[in-house]
This record gives C-alpha cells, sequence and structure tokens, in this order.
C-alpha cells in the first residue's frame, strides 16, 4: 500500500461540496479496492490520510476530524 494510492482514492471521492467524513472513510476502505495491510484497520488508515490531506491544505474541513460522522471535508480550490 503506497500513500499516493490512498490519498488519490480519498480526492478521488471528495468534491468542492462538503461531504462527511464517514462517507468517504467507508467507501474508500471499501470500494477503492487497495490492498490494506492486514494488521492495520483499514477505516483508520484512510482516516489519518484525510487527515494528512487536510494538514497538506488539499482537502479543507469542518469539525473534529476524530468525529467522523459530525465532520466534514471538501476539496480546497488549490487542491488537484
Amino acid at each position: 500500500m503506497r500513500r499516493t494510492e490512498i490519498d488519490e482514492a480519498i480526492l478521488s471521492n471528495v468534491s468542492t461540496t462538503w461531504k462527511k467524513v464517514a462517507l468517504v472513510v467507508v467507501k474508500v476502505a471499501n470500494e477503492s479496492g487497495i490492498s490494506f495491510a492486514d494488521e492495520d484497520d483499514d477505516f483508520e488508515v484512510v482516516a489519518k490520510h484525510i487527515e494528512f490531506l487536510v494538514g497538506e491544505g488539499r482537502l479543507l474541513a469542518q469539525g473534529n476530524l476524530k468525529n467522523w460522522r459530525s465532520s466534514e471535508i471538501c476539496k480546497s480550490m488549490g487542491a488537484q
């Protein structure tokens, strides 16, 4: 599993409109076709990558990202 694969899967499931973090986490973990390491929790891995992308300014966030059901993300206007 490469970081870029997960980041690309997240970014392809997010647009410039707000989406619940929980929806994106589940969709990427279950439908992306990415092979996660057996010892990792797929959902937690995706959530961590969302946090990285927010930290890099590639995604915008509102709410507490640790609380997936009540936080939202969208693409930053400067993101690809």
